[in-house]
């Protein structure tokens, strides 16, 4: 071999270890040992520029004590309160844990979770709902709003929780709760501000179809205090379907950090480790219900009977959403996803009960390379899909590796998920506003 070949190998292989190591370079300690490892060129491009991708990081790692006691330690990349993305579909998470807690707070005999509940029509372009074909019952009831909404990320059962609450209890019991940068303002129907601010009458009804609770409609007359102007891209594309040459104003839109919702999770899947003020007033049957649609799959659930090729199981999955659209048996993943306006966002728990480790990842990341906001072309499918399950499947093989002091058997708090029944004739939901 010539000298001049030996030289040029030599700046090959140092250009290759320069590039590699510029990833791990801007990240601290334990990203930059764990993203490393990635070697997709795709991934490692989103990782070399943050600024573009507006990516955020929070990975929580989980240690046990000799009593099996859960401590949690986390680590945060760009994660802060004004790095603003929009939480999309995130948002259902805190509402369907406001909901159960509502009823649970309302403490009247005959009104649960399963109850069936019907929306009026009080105010300009509010829709009334009286039936849901997708439930068993064909009746709407908040259980089954959560199902749809953590099943496959539906939009409305989100506006129709939003509409029992109303959207001054909403804001003001996560302000109470410590998630200060919570700011929902707006349901998924292209509402005006002000129509957002007025919520449906609602009425509850035994199973004869008897009147059990009549709850009047609310109108939120709180302000909201709004930050800096959030301006993000170059151009976009109003309500009026006009091309704008300005960025997009996300000012007004929905708003929760990562970190908040990264603690919401946990408020719920391990509830006394967090402060009190943080945590949600549940009962434990509706905590395990929630832990139970978090994690369950389309596939082995029977209402709503969603098509399992359209909506496979790791539809919702971000961080393990590969080829094979399934995950295996012994992992389950208790998580909320949301997508929109270029925005990809994944807030999950993972559960390994066959090689005994948890831990919590959550991660957003900003996908549109032509810069024009609202025109429904964003690189979902071949930047951001990848980089989620990318650095997913980082964080899980430094999970299995990772040394433990203590490592107990591992049980999950779900003892028993849905299974769909084969002799279902049915057909399948293929199509779904979410």
């Amino acid at each position: 071999m010539t000298s001049i070949m030996k030289n040029t190998l030599l700046f090959v292989s140092l250009f290759l270890m320069i590039k590699t190591n510029k990833v791990a370079a801007q990240l601290s300690a334990p990203f930059n040992t764990i993203l490393s490892t990635i070697q997709d060129s795709v991934t490692k491009n989103v990782l070399d520029n943050p600024e573009k991708y507006r990516y955020q990081l929070v990975y929580t790692k989980i240690d046990r004590d000799q009593k099996g006691t859960p401590h949690f330690t986390n680590y945060t990349f760009n994660a802060n309160d004004n790095n603003y993305f929009n939480p999309a579909s995130m948002v259902k998470m805190p509402l369907a844990f406001l909901s159960l807690e509502k009823l649970q707070e309302m403490n009247l005999p005959g009104i649960n979770k399963f109850t069936t509940i019907q929306f009026d029509s009080s105010y300009q372009r509010q829709v009334a709902m009286y039936a849901d074909s997708s439930a068993e019952s064909k009746k709407p009831s908040i259980a089954h709003f959560i199902k749809r909404a953590f099943l496959i990320s539906e939009n409305d059962p989100y506006n129709r929780m939003y509409q029992f609450m109303g959207q001054g209890p909403i804001n003001q019991k996560l302000q109470e709760k410590g998630y200060g940068s919570s700011r929902i303002t707006r349901q998924f129907m292209g509402f005006t501000e002000d129509q957002n601010r007025h919520s449906n009458g609602v009425r509850f009804l035994d199973s004869n179809g008897q009147s059990l609770l009549a709850l009047a409609p609310q109108y939120n007359t709180d302000s909201f205090k709004f930050s800096a102007p959030i301006l993000i891209g170059d151009a976009h594309w109003n309500s009026k379907d006009e091309l704008i040459n300005a960025p997009y104003d996300f000012t007004k839109h929905n708003n929760i950090s990562l970190m908040d919702m990264q603690k919401m999770l946990q408020a719920v899947v391990f509830p006394a480790s967090v402060p009190k003020q943080n945590r949600f007033n549940l009962s434990k049957e509706d905590r395990l219900f929630l832990l139970q649609y978090l994690s369950q799959y389309p596939s082995e659930t029977n209402y709503p009977k969603y098509d399992e090729s359209t909506f496979y199981d790791s539809y919702v999955k971000f961080f393990f959403q590969d080829s094979t659209h399934s995950l295996p048996k012994h992992i389950r993943v208790f998580n909320k996803v949301g997508w929109a306006y270029g925005f990809l966002t994944d807030v999950s728990y993972v559960l390994d009960t066959k090689n005994n480790i948890d831990y919590m990842l959550s991660a957003t990341v900003y996908v549109n390379s032509d810069g024009v906001v609202n025109d429904s072309k964003y690189d979902e499918a071949t930047v951001g899909f990848p980089f989620l399950k990318n650095i997913g499947a980082a964080f899980y093989a430094y999970e299995l590796k990772r040394p433990r002091a203590f490592k107990p058997k591992l049980i999950n708090q779900v003892r028993q998920y849905e299974k769909r029944n084969p002799k279902d004739t049915r057909p399948s939901i293929l199509h779904a506003d979410n």
